[in-house]
C-alpha cells in the first residue's frame, strides 16, 4: 500500500479542528442539535472528505462520484461542517442550522441540501440506503465507493443488522462501514444499554473485512481507508474507537452532551480549546 502523504494528514487535522470549530458555533447558535457525536466524528469524516472520496462540490449530481451516507443523522452538524468547507454550499449557512426554512435540518435531508446523499436519522435506515447505493452500483458496472458512518448506539438496531447481511450475501466491495465506536449513547452507555460488542466479529460472521482504528489518529484512519480500497469480494467495516464530545474538554466522555448544546460561555470555552 503506498505511503499516506504527509500533507494530506496535515490538511485532514486542520480540517477537523475546523470542523469542530464549525460544529461549536452552529449549535451555539441553534440552541439544539447534537454536540458529542458530531465531534466524535470529525477526524473521520475530514479523512473522508479531504483524503479519500472522489467527489466535485461544482458536480453534486456527477455520476461516478463516491458517495457518503451520515448514518447516524442525528450528527449532521460534522457533514454540513464538512459539506460547506468542501464548497458545496456557503459557509454562512452553516448559522442557519434548525431554523425555520433552513437547508440544513436537524437530519440530513438530500431533497434540500447539496452534497447530501440521503435523507437519514431513523437509526439504522442511513446504512440501509448505502448498501442500495452499493448494490446498484454494482449491477451498473459503476466504479464509485460508498462510505457509511455509524453509531455505535446505532447498531442496536435490527435493520442494521439485516442490512450488513445482505452486503456479505452481495459481496459489495464498494461498500465500506465506519462504526463511531464512542462508548455513549442518548441514554447512557452502551454495555449498560445494549450492548452490541464484539462490535469486529458480528460484521465477520456476516463476512466483512474488519479493520480496527484510533477514531481521531489520522494517519491511522486514512491507512484504513485505503486498505478498504484493496479489499475485493466482500465489504469492509472499520471500527474506530472515538471519545464522545473530543476537542472540548468539558464535553469528553460525557454522556449528557449526546443530545445538548453548548451555551455562549461554553461555547467560547470550546472555542478557545480549538485553537
Amino acid at each position: 500500500m503506498k505511503k499516506i502523504d504527509e500533507q494530506v494528514i496535515a490538511e485532514c487535522r486542520e480540517r477537523a479542528r475546523l470542523m469542530r470549530r464549525d460544529i461549536i458555533s452552529m449549535l451555539s447558535e441553534a440552541g439544539s442539535g447534537h454536540s458529542g457525536g458530531s465531534l466524535s466524528a470529525a477526524d473521520i469524516v475530514a479523512c473522508l472528505y479531504y483524503g479519500e472520496m472522489n467527489i466535485d462540490p461544482g458536480r453534486p449530481a456527477w455520476e461516478e462520484r463516491d458517495r457518503f451516507v451520515l448514518s447516524k443523522g442525528h450528527a449532521a452538524p460534522v457533514l454540513y461542517a464538512a459539506l460547506a468547507q468542501k464548497g458545496f454550499f456557503p459557509q454562512k449557512y452553516l448559522s442557519t442550522l434548525r431554523k425555520l426554512g433552513s437547508p440544513l435540518q436537524g437530519h440530513p435531508d438530500c431533497n434540500k441540501l447539496a452534497g447530501v446523499e440521503a435523507c437519514s436519522g431513523s437509526l439504522g435506515q442511513g446504512i440501509s440506503w448505502a448498501v442500495g447505493m452499493a448494490l446498484a452500483g454494482k449491477m451498473d458496472k459503476k466504479d464509485y465507493r460508498v462510505y457509511a458512518l455509524l453509531g455505535d448506539g446505532e447498531i442496536e438496531e435490527g435493520i442494521v443488522w439485516e442490512a450488513v447481511m445482505a452486503a456479505g450475501h452481495y459481496k459489495l466491495d464498494n461498500l465500506l462501514a465506519i462504526v463511531d465506536n464512542n462508548g455513549l449513547q442518548i441514554d447512557g452507555r452502551i454495555e449498560d444499554i445494549m450492548s452490541p460488542e464484539p462490535i469486529g466479529d458480528k460484521f465477520r460472521a456476516f463476512g466483512w473485512e474488519v479493520i480496527s482504528v484510533d477514531g481521531h489518529d489520522h494517519r491511522m484512519i486514512l491507512e484504513a481507508l485505503r486498505r478498504g480500497r484493496e479489499v475485493k469480494a466482500r465489504p469492509t467495516v472499520i471500527v474506530a474507537q472515538t471519545i464522545k464530545g473530543k476537542g472540548c474538554s468539558f464535553m469528553e466522555d460525557r454522556v449528557e452532551w449526546h443530545g445538548s448544546t453548548p451555551n455562549k460561555e461554553e461555547a467560547d470555552q470550546a472555542l478557545a480549546e480549538l485553537v
